[in-house]
């Protein structure tokens, strides 16, 4: 039976339902389902293009890799493992005491909205994200917030993540 999670900019009230894709990456599903809810700061992606996350306490249980992509689409939903150096550098502008600085790591939770994706990090190449989960209701939506995220900026907006 197919498993789905709900993802909202709270902020901005817009909610959409992703359905888990449990026989692609199955470690990773097991992983974000059982760490859930989940809210944080919500961020425009820098580098990727079409692509707002949260970072989270580490998930510990998630894989490394599993069903891996850098070339995201639209509605994909993807999970970053990030050890404690690969996004504590202050350019990256994560404020101090934010997850990005937590001694353990943090996970990223990600959401695509737009074509023409590439998780290229010029500090440290290739970015591949697990994606674990697939946009089914909401992504037009969803997509006009996050374009609203990009133009108007984040400050203020949370993102969650929950079992549906």
């Amino acid at each position: 039976m197919a498993r789905y999670i709900t993802i909202t900019l709270d902020k901005r009230g817009v909610t959409c339902r992703a359905r888990l894709l449990d026989d692609d990456a199955p470690r990773t599903c097991d992983a974000v389902w059982n760490a859930l809810p989940q809210s944080g700061d919500a961020y425009h992606a820098k580098y990727a293009r079409n692509e707002v996350y949260t970072l989270i306490p580490r998930i510990t249980a998630a894989p490394h890799r599993e069903n891996p992509t850098v070339t995201p689409i639209p509605g994909d939903v993807c999970l970053f493992d990030f050890e404690p150096w690969e996004i504590g550098n202050s350019a990256y502008g994560y404020e101090p005491g934010s997850e990005a600085h937590a001694e353990q790591g943090a996970t990223d939770l990600a959401i695509f909205y737009g074509r023409n994706n590439l998780l290229l990090n010029g500090d440290v190449g290739w970015v591949p994200g697990n994606v674990f989960a697939a946009i089914e209701d909401g992504l037009p939506e969803l997509a006009a917030a996050c374009n609203d995220l990009w133009m108007r900026g984040v400050e203020g907006e949370t993102m969650s993540f929950a079992r549906a």
